[in-house]
């Protein structure tokens, strides 16, 4: 035995699970959210509030629900999966019933010391429990169709509510969330076939239905569309915001104009800077070298994930930490593609970057979760 392993194993049980953390992940989570205060100090003209302050109050609010997260066992976790859902579920309810209204979305409640969103916590506990779900039934009836349907019923509940809020963008990430954990569960590829044809027939519905009594979505929804399609069409009415977010993408060429240099942002050009249009801010002032090594940093904890998630021979911790992995990368792909013009404009924020107080605690949670599985891996 090695004086390393003499040291690891002679110390307590909780101190054991400390060196046993995943801290090259935790290191990239605090730079990815180094990169969100820099930023956010810059969009508010070089002062520490209104955002840069709080979000930095609730990243070390982040970290500490991460840690207590990582020593918890995994095991029970994952008994306390369907719990999560639950009430995550009867949350979406509440928003429905009694939430709060804001820019013409029913999304948050108040709960006097906190403004919650359910949505960003049923993103997690649909995961944990779809993870139980896998790890519960045996491998022989994954791909059959009663054993199918029951996933499919878990994952349409929580995305209608979601979508009457109306948020589409969560909505579609909790879809694409909870059909990629159930590809990597094993679900036979004929069934997402099936799926795939039926979104071309749902695509041409949604057209087939603007201008009628049974339109399927929000008239706003269908200006984002126009918009993604062709911004030029209306550049200083519903294609401002992406146009102005070309503009800034563009004008940062390889280096940047430079920290807090930026004219889109700092003169107010940018709609939503602190939130769904951070990224453009950074490039702007960074240019495609800051872009590049931000979305690095994502790769590298996207890497971290799936590496740690091979190695563990736990069914539940795997995929667990597979759809948290998918979930991540679907929350920056769908940001970037969208602000670049690459995807309609959804409102989805851009992970550990973006000011807002649910999905910062909600992402640490998870990452939490993450580590629990790493630290109590089978050994």
């Amino acid at each position: 035995m090695s004086y390393l392993e003499y040291t690891v194993k002679s110390v307590p049980t909780g101190f054991r699970k400390i060196l046993h953390l995943n801290w090259p992940l935790a290191l990239l989570l605090a730079s990815v959210c180094g990169v969100g205060f820099l930023m956010l100090y810059s969009v508010a003209g070089g002062s520490f509030t209104p955002w840069a302050e709080p979000q930095m109050k609730r990243f070390a609010l982040g970290l500490a629900v991460m840690f207590f997260v990582a020593m918890v066992p995994i095991w029970l976790w994952r008994n306390l999966s369907g719990l999560g859902y639950a009430v995550s579920l009867l949350l979406l309810v509440a928003v429905a019933l009694v939430g709060d209204a804001r820019k013409g979305s029913q999304r948050w409640l108040d709960l006097g010391f906190v403004d919650l969103q359910p949505s960003e916590l049923m993103k997690i506990t649909l995961v944990m429990f779809l993870a139980a779900y896998y790890d519960w039934l045996p491998a022989k009836k994954v791909s059959r169709p009663l054993w199918v349907l029951l996933p499919v019923v878990i994952i349409m509940a929580p995305t209608a509510l979601v979508l009457e809020q109306p948020d589409l963008g969560t909505s579609i990430l909790l879809l694409a969330a909870g059909g990629g954990l159930m590809f990597l569960a094993g679900v036979h590829w004929a069934y997402f076939a099936a799926v795939g044809a039926s979104g071309i027939g749902l695509i041409t519905a949604v057209f087939a239905s603007r201008g009628t009594g049974w339109q399927l979505l929000n008239d706003y929804q269908y200006r984002r569309i126009d918009t993604f399609l062709d911004p030029a069409a209306d550049p200083l009415g519903a294609g401002y915001h992406i146009t102005q977010s070309k503009i800034a993408l563009g004008s940062g060429g390889w280096t940047g104009r430079g920290f807090m240099q930026g004219t889109q942002s700092r003169l107010n050009f940018l709609p939503e800077k602190h939130t769904d249009f951070i990224f453009t801010t950074l490039a702007e002032e960074f240019g495609f070298v800051g872009a590049f090594s931000l979305l690095g940093l994502y790769a590298l904890i996207i890497i971290f994930c799936v590496v740690t998630a091979i190695r563990n021979k736990d069914r539940f911790s795997s995929l667990l930490t597979l759809g948290i992995a998918l979930n991540f990368f679907l929350f920056f792909a769908v940001n970037m593609s969208m602000v670049m013009g690459m995807a309609p404009v959804v409102g989805v924020p851009l992970p550990l970057v973006s000011y807002g107080g649910s999905a910062m605690l909600v992402l640490m949670l998870a990452f939490g979760l993450v580590q629990s599985a790493h630290v109590h891996r089978p050994r």
